[in-house]
């Protein structure tokens, strides 16, 4: 049953599009209970890159108001919640939790597109070779897990290796070995079913499904209808199914604001 999506972007990351309005009455058209928004976090780097594709440092305070009068103004259509998808930085990561803390938030999910800071050298999108390259990686999102910061792992299978098999299959069980031990949801994405961008991998649920993970469904939305994408949701239950892997509807969030 799809009734909560927790996985859900805005325009200002400037890669989706829509207004906030539009992705909250979408949702409940669609029958959802709980509208969870998540756009990427906004690290200030210490170098002035300014990131194409997270929301500006400047944004939170629009992001938070304008969510937070749309979580009014719908309260008896749904519940509205505050977030932010963000990677495991471990030099920015306080940082970005002050400033994050300035306006309140509800949750945090952990999606690792790059290792240490953003650039294209260190995208784990892409197709890698690199053994090294994938330990780190999965250093990197058990160090984030062991924080305690966030909801659940957003696209555990981003990362396109095409190196050792063995290698790939060690690194993913460490990960979803302490993803089970920490209680953290593995996502299903359903824009990675949608776009067939290579994920959701059935060689890397499948690793998942051996550890006795859980897995969460995220539309992980970059405009409105995505929101409301039954056809993906239910491709991804039936690809969650065919694993024997349990599902959760609904997640756990403790309100801050």
């Amino acid at each position: 049953m799809y009734i909560a999506n927790y996985h859900t972007h805005t325009a200002r990351c400037k890669h989706a599009v829509g207004t906030d309005r539009e992705y909250v009455e979408r949702a409940i058209e669609a029958g959802l209970r709980t509208l969870g928004f998540s756009d990427h976090a906004p690290y200030a780097f210490p170098d002035g890159h300014v990131s194409p594709i997270r929301m500006d440092v400047g944004q939170l305070e629009d992001y938070v108001a304008s969510l937070s009068a749309l979580r009014t103004e719908y309260r008896n259509d749904i519940s509205i919640l505050i977030g932010y998808e963000a990677e495991f930085f471990p030099a920015l990561f306080d940082g970005l939790l002050a400033e994050l803390d300035v306006f309140g938030f509800d949750y945090l999910i952990l999606g690792q597109h790059f290792l240490e800071t953003e650039g294209f050298d260190n995208y784990a999108g892409r197709g890698l070779r690199d053994g090294a390259f994938l330990t780190r990686y999965a250093d990197l999102i058990i160090a984030g897990m062991e924080t305690g910061r966030f909801l659940f792992l957003a696209h555990p299978d981003l990362l396109h290796f095409a190196g050792d098999p063995e290698t790939y299959r060690t690194q993913n069980l460490r990960i979803c070995r302490r993803a089970k031990e920490l209680n953290i949801p593995l996502e299903i994405n359903m824009q990675g079913y949608r776009e067939n961008r290579g994920y959701p991998s059935e060689t890397f649920f499948r690793i998942a499904a051996e550890a006795g993970c859980t897995v969460v469904i995220g539309a992980d939305a970059h405009s409105p209808d995505a929101v409301a994408d039954l056809s993906a949701c239910d491709g991804c239950r039936a690809f969650a199914a065919k694993l024997g892997l349990t599902v959760a509807d609904t997640l756990p969030v403790v309100r801050k604001l």
